[in-house]
């Protein structure tokens, strides 16, 4: 049987890709007595670097330096030229921080909507949860919520979905940052995927009920990107980092299996979580080997009797995947309605300009309503989008 994968009326909406804060992101919106310390950008020679080197563009924050400012910003290379930089603004495409200029890229890779994660702060704010002066960092990330929501989606609010972080050293000014921009119009909160490796209780304490219910309140998924707990998987210290590249869909795993054997989904049952460029194509054996150690475990370790993890699963959690073509044969076992796409602009596992073009191979195989779900509803749902379709209509 053959489908016409990508149809023309199905929009592409992608749940994971990134914004390269722009240089003026906070120096537009501290108190002036917080400039010299809040973030900002410098020019400096990175340590290291041979005589001559160019100067290249540093994040200043707090007298520490962090000096990759567009990691793997490299869409628009070719694999040959790929690395962990570029280092400077002038060497990333403009769409990278210009919200014009990213439009103008999602409409050349056939991409109608795009929810983004941080750069400098990382990807669910951790740079601030590290800072010294917490109510500095309280600012600093109140102020990056005010970019994203009165600056960057505000742009194109039918193509950019919001996307704010939490000042996650304390759980109730958290859920009163969520509550803050749900008001505002906040579609999605970005939160680690593990939370002790960052030094913080974990999701098996009530620590985070606060977050929890003014997330299920406001209908904002909690999105878990993978590293967002600063613990890349690793296996030996001289490992290639294509190991851990390769590895990385594991921190989802983790997540997903911490979650399901803790009591999240079973006190916060209208609880949304998505997970961010972790990938589809494991999810079919983790299902499958969580039942079975609830099956014969559950009496005495603790958790949960009367659910199955996997009904959990298919109730509150999503995936995501780029290139997943094994994930995708196994659909109906992870639920066709968990799984959303994501083109990772401007990383290097983008397909960018042809993100379209490859979505329609790799969904080649799959029904026409069934595509039409995985690449654009899901989403819909996922984050409540329909800014665009109330457009059209006159409704917004």
């Amino acid at each position: 049987m053959f489908f016409v994968a990508l149809q023309a009326h199905m929009k592409l909406i992608s749940t994971d890709d990134h914004v390269i804060e722009h240089p003026r992101v906070w120096e537009d919106r501290l108190p002036r007595a917080d400039l010299e310390v809040g973030p900002r950008i410098i020019e400096m020679v990175p340590a290291g670097a041979p005589e001559g080197s160019r100067p290249g563009h540093v994040w200043l924050y707090e007298k520490r330096q962090y000096p990759q400012i567009a990691l793997n910003a490299v869409a628009g290379r070719k694999p040959e030229e790929f690395g962990l930089e570029p280092n400077r603004f002038d060497e990333i495409l403009p769409g990278c921080y210009d919200p014009k200029a990213r439009v103008d890229d999602m409409d050349a890779d056939g991409v109608q909507a795009q929810l983004c994660f941080p750069s400098f702060p990382k990807f669910a704010g951790t740079v601030f949860l590290g800072a010294e002066d917490k109510q500095l960092a309280g600012r600093c990330v109140r102020a990056y919520n005010d970019f994203i929501l009165d600056e960057w989606c505000a742009f194109a609010p039918d193509r950019l979905i919001p996307l704010v972080i939490v000042p996650l050293w304390d759980p109730h000014l958290a859920a009163a940052e969520i509550e803050r921009c749900a008001a505002k119009g906040a579609k999605a909160v970005s939160f680690p995927e593990a939370t002790t490796t960052l030094g913080l209780p974990s999701f098996h304490t009530e620590h985070w009920d606060p977050v929890f219910a003014a997330a299920e309140e406001t209908g904002l998924p909690l999105c878990m990107h993978f590293g967002s707990s600063g613990k890349p998987p690793a296996t030996a210290a001289d490992a290639p980092l294509a190991v851990t590249i390769s590895l990385y869909g594991c921190n989802s795993m983790y997540a997903t299996a911490d979650l399901l054997f803790s009591r999240v989904f079973h006190k916060f049952q209208r609880l949304k979580v998505a997970l961010a460029e972790g990938g589809i194509g494991w999810v079919p054996y983790m299902l499958e080997r969580i039942d079975y150690t609830w099956e014969r475990h559950r009496f005495y370790t603790g958790v949960d009797i009367d659910t199955r993890p996997s009904d959990l699963f298919r109730r509150n959690m999503w995936g995501c995947f780029i290139d997943d073509v094994s994930g995708l044969s196994q659909r109906y076992t992870i639920g066709v309605e968990r799984i959303t796409w994501e083109s990772d602009y401007p990383h290097s596992d983008s397909n960018w300009p042809n993100s379209r073009k490859r979505a329609t191979e790799v969904l080649a195989d799959v029904p026409d309503d069934e595509v039409h779900q995985i690449v654009e509803l899901n989403a819909r749902e996922l984050l409540g989008f329909t800014a665009d379709l109330d457009l059209v209509s006159g409704r917004g």
